[in-house]
């Protein structure tokens, strides 16, 4: 078992590996959003599209399946299956074009709703169960 100073300096550097990742991705948004066209068509877009939906069906009753088991990998599952919906609602809404309406009453009763629970399901403290031990009983033994 690792001693205490090498899991906290693990967790260090993974702190700030990703610290380090997320601010250098800062700039390169701002070259994203003056280099990128305003409209591109893109290819195999029905192929994405189910492809992703595929993936929310998948997260959805995996994460239903862990969660009906009590299994602790459940909220890996959960905040996973949130973060699937919560892209698919805001690419759904970005990528309308003129027609928002459905999108958004979509988004707000479906995706939205759902990934919220998701996100409660994966937050809620882990359910420790309790071991209760049967009595030990000592049995004379007579040679």
């Amino acid at each position: 078992m690792p001693d205490r100073t090498g899991v906290e300096m693990r967790k260090n550097l993974v702190g700030r590996v990703l610290l380090t990742a997320g601010l250098a991705l800062v700039p390169w948004l701002a070259v994203l959003w003056a280099t990128l066209p305003e409209a591109y068509p893109a290819q195999h877009w029905r192929a994405a599209w189910v492809g992703f939906d595929a993936l929310e069906i998948a997260g959805l009753l995996t994460s239903a399946l862990l969660v009906r088991r009590d299994d602790r990998r459940a909220p890996l599952a959960t905040v996973a299956t949130a973060v699937l919906l919560l892209v698919d609602a805001w690419f759904d809404v970005m990528t309308a074009g003129g027609d928002v309406v459905m999108p958004l009453v979509v988004a707000c009763t479906l995706e939205l709703p759902l990934a919220a629970l998701c996100a409660v399901v994966a937050l809620r403290p882990p359910v420790v169960a309790s071991v209760q031990t049967a009595p030990v009983r000592r049995v004379a033994v007579h040679v």
